[in-house]
C-alpha cells in the first residue's frame, strides 16, 4: 500500500532502539525524512546511520534528554515544519503503590504526560496552518486496563490521554490527526526490564519468565517493533484522515475487554 506520505518529515522520539526505532524505519521505509532524538548518542547515531543507508532519507539527530527543558528546546528548534510527530519516553520503573512519593510521580508526569504535551503545543500549530499533519503518541495497554506494578505509568499515560481525547477533536477540522498507540508487552529492552524484574521476585529464568507471560497473551508471543512501527506508518498515512483521537491496542489480544 502507498501511504502517501513520501517526501513529508518526522520527529520521532526515543528511536535509537525499541519501538521508537520501529515506527523510524517504517515511515522511512515509506519515504519520509526524519528528526531522530535519544538521549545516548552513539546508539542514536548508528541507528541513523542505518536507515539512511537502507532506506535514502534524510535523517537528522539530536541527543538530548527531551524531558528537559533544554532536550525540549534542541528537538523543536531542529524539528520545525514537520509533519509527523511520534511522541515516545520510555516508562518509569515499577514497582508497588506505598513504593512512590511526589518526586517519582512528577517524573513520570514530565516524561509520559507534559513532554508530549509540550511537543504537540510546540508543533502542531504549523501542522494546521498547512492544513495537514499526524500526531502518534506511544502510551500503554495499562491506559486501558491497569497494571497494579506500572502504577506511574498508568496516572501518567493515562492523564496524556485525557488531554489527547480533547485536544484531537479541536484541531481535527484543520486536518491534523492526533491518536495514541498502545502497546503489550514487544521483544524491547522494557521486555527485558520488566522480565528481569520477574526473575528477581520470582526466583526463576528469563526463558521462565518470558514463557509465563507469553502465557497470558493469547497471540503466544512478544510483538516486534516492525509490525508495531507499521501501524505507526498507516496512522500517519494518507489514508488515515478519519481516525481521530483513538486509543489501538497492540497487545496480542492481552487487554480481555470487549470495547
Amino acid at each position: 500500500m502507498d501511504l502517501g506520505i513520501k517526501g513529508k518529515r518526522a520527529l520521532v522520539c526515543a528511536s535509537s532502539k525499541g519501538l521508537g526505532l520501529g515506527c523510524a524505519e517504517a515511515l522511512a521505509e515509506a519515504g519520509v525524512d526524519l528528526v531522530m532524538n535519544a538521549r545516548g548518542a552513539e546508539a542514536l547515531e548508528a541507528s541513523a546511520a542505518d536507515i539512511r543507508t537502507r532506506f535514502g532519507v534524510d535523517v537528522v539527530t539530536v541527543a538530548a534528554d527531551v524531558t528537559t527543558a533544554a532536550g525540549q528546546a534542541a528537538v523543536l528548534e531542529a524539528a520545525q515544519g514537520v509533519d509527523i510527530l511520534v511522541n515516545n519516553a520510555g516508562g518509569p520503573p515499577p514497582g508497588m503503590w506505598s513504593d512512590w512519593d511526589r518526586d517519582d510521580f512528577i517524573a513520570a508526569l514530565d516524561a509520559n504526560m507534559l513532554t508530549p504535551i509540550a511537543l504537540i503545543k510546540g508543533l502542531v500549530p504549523a501542522m494546521m496552518d498547512r492544513g495537514w499533519g499526524r500526531v502518534v503518541n506511544i502510551t500503554s495497554q495499562s491506559v486501558k486496563a491497569p497494571i497494579a506494578v506500572l502504577g506511574l505509568s498508568n496516572a501518567a499515560r493515562t492523564g496524556l490521554t485525557g488531554y489527547v481525547a480533547g485536544t484531537s477533536r479541536q484541531v481535527a477540522g484543520s486536518g491534523v490527526t492526533i491518536n495514541n498507540l498502545l502497546p503489550g508487552i514487544h521483544a524491547t529492552d522494557r521486555a527485558v526490564s520488566l522480565d528481569t524484574g520477574v526473575t528477581k521476585a520470582k526466583g526463576i529464568t528469563m526463558e521462565e519468565a518470558k514463557a509465563e507471560r507469553c502465557a497470558t497473551i493469547p497471540a503466544g508471543r512478544y510483538g516486534t517493533r516492525e509490525e508495531f512501527g507499521a501501524a505507526c506508518a498507516f496512522l500517519c498515512s494518507k489514508h488515515a484522515g478519519f481516525i481521530v483521537g483513538q486509543n489501538i491496542l497492540l497487545d496480542g489480544g492481552g487487554t480481555n475487554a470487549t470495547i
